[in-house]
């Protein structure tokens, strides 16, 4: 059911300001584009962008609302799109002059000129996006929907408002945001635009990657990402985007056996870790977390399918992919990294008779991120067998209740050893060498081993005996 009734927000301060403002100034001034349409949706979200139209200049109209408007920020204006900005109580304010557009075949970036309302309407990606509400007092709260897109609106589809062809060609980001939109709102893509975003998949290529990860990580925040990266697979997108994910199509089978399709089965992950985190780096790391297993796969006649080392090697790769796709190369890569490196680790212990020791190991490796790495291997439980799953889901919380007891017993998480390398340094009356790393080593190794508690006095008395064992003599104090 549409929310049609704008009387909240015509009521508000806000609204009241702007159009009372276009009056003054005698501009002809309309709400436009997503908050139209996630009012009407009666989205629960709250909206942070408000797009205005203006029929003639709308960097005076933002210039003048800003001195109305009580603690709005300065006012950023790009001449060269006729543009201005503000900040209003955390929202961000566009007002925009109408215009055409005109594109050449090699930019996103289109050659703009003055126009009317309708040239407006015409260059919106989606009819969804084209509804307008004037804000004038001769006709305030109108709804202009020159497309239908109130209807499109009630039947949960996202179509063009000109020919979907030129549409995408003009600017292919529009494909991107298409995929984009369908995942967040649950609607389908009519057929028309469907075809038109497969024949101009490869036009792509003229966007820039930080514009194609802006949609892909709206993607990734959806309650239901397997649905926006399946459907980029079936328009094309997704081989020209992320082919280390399509690489992983497909069951093969030799001499009867066979591997259970990898490509289905990441979707699965990162829709089941999506239940229990908003955590982007997270759900990235469900997405690539077996990005490994297509270069490493094998089959030996006497152990069927194998994938080893595909945690190594896809670590490796998450770097390339990061590197390639201009997504951030620092903690936030490395977190990633860490994650798919270590995506295994926990699902071995789950499946064994779960050890202090490897307990130990398990969360000195992992240090903070232990929680995020054991929520990962709780995702990656996917399959169909109600027993099997159950089992598996037992021994986690098996693990995650081992990880507390350790925890609080011998302070594994972010380890530090209880005598430094300064320390045994100085006890013996050496410098940096190879026996100092020998008997740090050995002290780390007993701590996780459960030879020794994590304290100083145990750590001191095991120093003195491997300083023995290397001939080292002691400096009495």
């Amino acid at each position: 059911m549409l929310k049609t009734d704008f009387k909240e927000i015509l009521n508000s301060q806000l609204f009241k300001t702007v159009g009372e403002t276009a009056d003054e100034l005698g501009l002809e001034t309309y709400a436009i584009g997503g908050f139209v349409r996630d009012h009407l949706l009666d989205r629960k979200r709250k909206n942070t962008d408000i797009d205005f139209v203006v029929l003639g200049s709308g960097i005076k109209l933002a210039q003048e609302v800003q001195k109305k408007l009580p603690k709005a920020t300065k006012v950023q204006v790009f001449k060269t799109y006729g543009t201005a900005m503000l900040k209003w109580e955390d929202i961000s304010l566009e007002f925009v002059g109408a215009r055409k557009e005109s594109y050449t075949s090699e930019s996103r970036n289109p050659e703009v000129t003055e126009g009317s309302l309708e040239d407006d309407q015409n260059r919106r990606d989606f009819t969804i996006n084209a509804m307008a509400i004037r804000l004038n007092k001769e006709t305030y709260g109108t709804l202009l929907d020159p497309f239908n897109g109130l209807a499109d609106l009630e039947k949960g589809i996202l179509r063009t408002p000109l020919e979907p062809g030129i549409t995408y060609s003009d600017d292919p980001l529009r494909m991107l945001r298409a995929v984009r939109f369908a995942s967040q709102l649950g609607f389908i893509i009519e057929k028309k635009s469907l075809d038109a975003i497969k024949e101009h998949a490869d036009r792509i290529s003229i966007i820039t990657k930080e514009r194609c990860v802006e949609e892909i990580n709206k993607i990734m925040l959806c309650d239901q990402p397997s649905f926006g990266f399946l459907l980029l697979d079936e328009v094309n997108l997704l081989p020209l985007l992320l082919p280390e994910l399509v690489d992983l199509k497909g069951i093969e089978e030799v001499e009867g056996q066979t591997h259970k399709d990898n490509f289905h089965h990441t979707f699965e992950v990162v829709d089941n870790i999506c239940r229990t985190t908003d955590d982007l780096w997270l759900r990235w790391a469900a997405l690539l977390h077996d990005i490994g297993k297509a270069p490493t796969k094998r089959f030996h006649k006497k152990n069927g399918w194998t994938f080893h080392g595909h945690e190594f090697v896809g670590a490796k790769m998450v770097y390339k992919l990061f590197k390639r796709m201009k997504l951030p190369l620092n903690d936030k890569m490395k977190f990633v990294q860490k994650m798919v490196l270590m995506s295994s680790r926990p699902i071995v212990i789950a499946e064994d008779l779960v050890t202090d020791s490897a307990i130990r190991r398990l969360v000195f490796d992992a240090g903070e991120n232990i929680n995020d790495l054991i929520t990962l291997c709780e995702a990656d439980i996917t399959t169909k067998n109600p027993k099997r799953f159950e089992r598996y889901h037992n021994n986690f919380k098996v693990v995650r209740k081992k990880i507390e007891e350790v925890e609080e017993r011998d302070h594994i998480r972010n380890f530090q050893p209880p005598v430094s390398g300064e320390q045994i340094m100085e006890s013996f009356g050496l410098g940096p060498s190879k026996a100092i790393g020998q008997i740090k080593e050995a002290i780390k190794e007993a701590i996780l081993e459960g030879i020794i508690p994590n304290e100083k006095e145990a750590a001191l008395e095991l120093m003195k005996a491997e300083g023995k064992k290397l001939g080292l003599k002691l400096i009495e104090k």
